[in-house]
C-alpha cells in the first residue's frame, strides 16, 4: 500500500516544496489550503479548508477513509507579516504592541496548528507496533525562550513558544493514546519565501535557503525521528533547539 502524506498550509512557499518532495519520494499525498492549487499529479489529491474550527471538523470527514494510512503530517501554516486586515508587522518595541496584531498571529501560529494536532488523532492513532506516524509543525528558533537574546517580535516570537507549548503538551497524551506517533516542531531556517522576504537583507550568505532545500532536510528528519513519546524540537540540520 502507498504511504499517505498530508500537508496543511500545502500553498505555502515550503509547504508547496514539501508536497513536491513527497511526491518525489513516493507518497500518495493529500495537500490542504485556503486557495486552490496549480498542481497535478495522479497521486495528489488537493483540498480547500479556511481556517475555522466548522471547516477543520469538516474536512476531517472527508478524510476518515485515510484512517490508520497516514505516515506523515506535516503543518505548514504560519504568519509573520502582512499587509491586513489585519496589518502584521514584526515589532521592534513595545509602543508597537497591538491586541488585535497579538491575537491573530496567536490564532494563525498556534491555534490552527493546535486544532489540526487535536482533531487528527482518531485517524492515526495506534497503539505501539502500528504503522508509524510522523507530525511534523513548522515551528521556529525565535519561539526559544532560551535562545532569545535580542528580543522584539513580541507577537511571533510568543506565538511560536505557545506552539512548542502546545506540541511538548499534545506528545505527552500522545505517548499515551496513539504510541505509533510521533511528533516534531521544526525551525527551517530563513528560507526564500514570502514569509521572510522583507528580512533577508541580512541574512548571512549561504543562510538564505531554498524551500526545496529545506523540504528535503524535513523530509529527511522525518523519516529518522524514533517514535519515542516526546516532542522533538530540531532545526533544518536535526540539531536539537533549547526550550
Amino acid at each position: 500500500m502507498t504511504d499517505t502524506a498530508l500537508v496543511i498550509g500545502a500553498n505555502g512557499g515550503i509547504g508547496r516544496a514539501v508536497v513536491n518532495e513527497l511526491l518525489q519520494q513516493q507518497y500518495s499525498v493529500v495537500a490542504i489550503s485556503r486557495k486552490s492549487m496549480d498542481v497535478q499529479h495522479p497521486e495528489l489529491q488537493c483540498l480547500l479548508c479556511d481556517s475555522t474550527e466548522a471547516d477543520i471538523d469538516s474536512l476531517i470527514q472527508t478524510l476518515t477513509e485515510l484512517k490508520g494510512r497516514l505516515s506523515r503530517i506535516v503543518i505548514a501554516t504560519g504568519v509573520l507579516h502582512q499587509a491586513g486586515p489585519p496589518t502584521l508587522a514584526p515589532e521592534k518595541r513595545l509602543e508597537d504592541i497591538d491586541p488585535e496584531q497579538l491575537m491573530h498571529s496567536t490564532y494563525i501560529n498556534t491555534v490552527l496548528p493546535a486544532m489540526w494536532v487535536a482533531k487528527l488523532l482518531p485517524l492515526i492513532k495506534g497503539s505501539k507496533g502500528s504503522p508509524r506516524c510522523v507530525i511534523a509543525a513548522l515551528s521556529a528558533r525565535v519561539g526559544s525562550i532560551g535562545d532569545n537574546r535580542l528580543g522584539g517580535w513580541y507577537s511571533y516570537r510568543s506565538s511560536k513558544a505557545a506552539l512548542n507549548m502546545f506540541l511538548k503538551t499534545a506528545a505527552i497524551e500522545y505517548s499515551r493514546r496513539a504510541k505509533n506517533v510521533k511528533l516534531l516542531a521544526f525551525h527551517p531556517g530563513t528560507t526564500d519565501t514570502t514569509l521572510s522576504q522583507p528580512f533577508q537583507a541580512n541574512v548571512p550568505e549561504g543562510k538564505l535557503f531554498t524551500p526545496e532545500f529545506v523540504a528535503q532536510k524535513l523530509v529527511g528528519i522525518m523519516d529518522k525521528v524514533p517514535v519515542d513519546g516526546e516532542l522533538s524540537y530540531l532545526d533544518w540540520q536535526g540539531e536539537s533547539i533549547e526550550w
